[in-house]
């Protein structure tokens, strides 16, 4: 599964140009079969590099439905959450996320996507259990 592009650069004009062609075309594909999954990871992934967030969270929020023990798609359903500033929502998806097994704990601490909610109080005990399940067994 594609992980999100979370460290957004700026784009060249050819580059978004591009971008919303393969858009366009990737939105043709989920017209036809909505629950195409793959077609839907790569098109959340597309919303979010051209700062299209609230489209990106509505495919992650159907991607959740249709995945729901990936730990990946609640963690990209956690970013989203956190880009239009819904945080407890984002906390919620993290921890889910964290439950079904995601532990790329390193990216997690400095993903961009994730900014706002490890700003908020919400996030504390997140960073909590995550300590805890890194405390090594001697």
């Amino acid at each position: 599964m594609p992980q999100k592009h979370s460290a957004r650069k700026k784009l060249s004009r050819r580059e978004l140009r591009e971008l919303d062609i393969k858009i366009e075309f990737i939105e043709g594909i989920v017209r036809r079969d909505p629950n195409y999954v793959e077609a839907l990871q790569l098109l959340g992934d597309h919303y979010t590099q051209r700062g299209r967030f609230e489209e990106g969270l509505k495919v992650d929020e159907k991607l959740a439905e249709l995945e729901p023990t990936n730990p990946l798609v609640f963690y990209n359903l956690a970013c989203s959450y956190s880009l239009v500033g819904k945080v407890e929502l984002a906390a919620a998806s993290l921890k889910k996320s964290i439950r079904l097994g995601y532990r790329d704990f390193k990216w997690l601490a400095k993903d961009p996507d994730l900014r706002t909610l490890r700003e908020h109080p919400a996030y504390r005990s997140i960073r909590d259990q995550i300590r805890r399940m890194q405390v090594k067994v001697a």
